[in-house]
């Protein structure tokens, strides 16, 4: 018993394809970055969580730290602290990546679907 392949399993098969392909880019181009969020804690305890989809600046700890979003990317660009450690810190837009400014006790973390590429990130 021969099976033989018609015009409508060809079209049935790129229909499939299509429809795969596309929720596939919607994921990717859409979902992934309205995911992405950084978490700012002082003292340990979330004073809030900020899209990194929307450009913006956050005044953090009543002005004592300033943390830039901008491009999908957390990065503290002010803090009144002596050593500016946290300054000089990579922009971080990764699955649990982290800027620290001890001095202040400002956390800032991201929580998003996508992993970084290191397994301890140390900046």
């Amino acid at each position: 018993m021969k099976m033989e392949f018609k015009k409508k399993d060809g079209i049935l098969i790129l229909t499939i394809l299509c429809i795969a392909v596309l929720t596939i880019l919607v994921h990717v181009f859409i979902g992934g970055k309205g995911a992405s969020k950084a978490i700012v804690k002082v003292n340990g305890e979330i004073q809030g969580v900020y899209s990194l989809s929307e450009d913006q600046e956050i005044e953090i700890n009543h002005g004592t730290n300033i943390l830039q979003i901008k491009n999908g990317k957390a990065d503290m660009i002010e803090a009144d602290c002596p050593d500016q450690l946290c300054v000089y810190q990579k922009k971080i837009s990764m699955n649990h990546e982290s800027i620290i400014c001890l001095p202040n006790r400002v956390v800032v973390e991201i929580e998003s679907s996508e992993n970084s590429e290191y397994d301890a990130v140390t900046n």
